[in-house]
């Protein structure tokens, strides 16, 4: 018979408080969501009388949450494709070639986990570029930003692949191009999951990029939908509840789905890097 030791339960009540904590605000928010305007007012815990599902037809015709939606797929999708890819290709290059300067490259881009974004600049680039209040410009925003965290757990991963595969690959005639998309990059699949899943879940929620650099409601993603929705319907807040729950389901999905590949990759960065 196992026997708990005092350490082991304040750990556990930790882990109660910090999980009812966590979800508190979901639950909430659910509740609420299925409440007429007055029974939500409150924002209380008690359940709904009368389950009022109205509420997510409501805020889907009139905060046009179809083709925030869409645009927030379109941002998350294609930023991941893009960060992904191009931080695998620089992974494969400066793991392979470990010179100084590579190793100097290296420590220079995932600098960028750590360092403060300087709007300013960032808003001049944009402007120099004519990227900015457009679709593709928010794509490639996202995809800079992620890149550095990207990089450095791609280049961990990537220790753990033999040269001699390389050696092989050149042996039977392949190219660079083909070596890296034909070889390397199908064997980098559990650790591109996990970069993936944490780039559809950080640009799914992404505010301030967004905020900052599109001016037009229809490239508008969920986030600023609901900034949008909350300022003309805060006094009703099981609209905005419903419009919250709208935009979470899908980051609940995704993390619910792919929680052990997250641990996973994580875990290999940490241990190989």
């Amino acid at each position: 018979m196992n026997r708990r030791t005092p350490g082991s339960i304040v750990n556990h009540a930790l882990a109660v408080i910090v999980s009812l904590m966590m979800i508190t605000p979901i639950y909430l928010v659910f509740v609420n969501s299925l409440k007429t305007k007055a029974q939500a007012s409150s924002m209380g815990i008690e359940l709904p009388t009368k389950l009022q599902w109205q509420n997510f037809v409501t805020v889907i015709e009139k905060g046009k949450l179809s083709t925030a939606f869409a645009n927030s797929l379109w941002y998350a999708v294609m930023g991941t494709l893009l960060a992904m890819t191009l931080a695998a290709l620089a992974a494969y290059v400066l793991s392979r070639n470990r010179t100084r300067f590579n190793r100097a490259i290296y420590l220079l881009i995932i600098m960028g986990i750590a360092m403060p974004t300087n709007f300013v600049t960032l808003t001049k680039v944009m402007q120099w570029t004519a990227l900015i209040n457009t679709r593709f410009g928010i794509v490639v925003l996202y995809a800079a930003m992620h890149i550095p965290i990207d990089l450095f757990l791609i280049y961990a991963y990537m220790g753990s692949l033999p040269i001699e595969l390389d050696e092989a690959a050149i042996i039977d005639g392949c190219n660079p191009i083909q070596l890296f998309f034909s070889i390397i990059f199908p064997l980098l699949t559990p650790v591109l999951v996990t970069v993936s899943v944490l780039n559809l879940l950080d640009f799914w929620n992404e505010f301030i990029l967004p905020l900052y650099y599109l001016n037009r409601t229809a490239n508008w993603p969920m986030t600023l939908a609901i900034y949008n929705f909350f300022g003309q319907y805060q006094s009703d807040w099981s609209l905005v509840s419903a419009d919250i729950v709208l935009t979470i389901i899908p980051v609940i999905i995704i993390y619910l789905f792919a929680q052990r590949y997250i641990l996973s990759g994580l875990t290999t960065g940490a241990v190989k890097g």
